[in-house]
């Protein structure tokens, strides 16, 4: 829901693991290196904001998964990660959703699963 004068750094998903897989796998999806997504030690706000908000600035801007800081979890749903990262990243991710494996009958599966979910079926 962004304006089109918001400018963001860093987009932050919370999300359970069926998000999380497909958002994993975009990251990587056209990154020759198997770490396009990272897993950094650290405070909760650090996984969320801060290394996502660094890595904007390297050549090949990685996403990180986090929250695993135990003074964090209390404070988003039992079932959820995070996922950060910055913009510049994420509208190559999107630019690649058309050519991916969001377009395969393993993803429609997932899906499914995933709005039967969330409609409490």
């Amino acid at each position: 829901m962004l304006e089109e004068s918001d400018d963001p750094e860093v987009v932050i998903f919370l999300a359970h693991p069926d998000i999380l897989s497909g958002l994993f796998t975009l990251a990587n999806f056209d990154e020759s290196r198997p770490d396009g997504v990272w897993v950094p030690f650290g405070a909760g706000c650090g996984s969320i904001v801060q290394y996502p908000y660094l890595e904007m600035s390297l050549d090949h801007p990685r996403a990180v998964l986090g929250t695993f800081d135990v003074s964090a979890r209390p404070f988003i749903s039992q079932n959820d990660l995070s996922f950060s990262v910055p913009m510049n990243r994420f509208i190559t991710m999107i630019e690649n959703m058309s050519e991916s494996f969001l377009i395969t009958n393993s993803w429609k599966a997932i899906r499914k699963r995933i709005t039967q979910k969330d409609s409490g079926k």
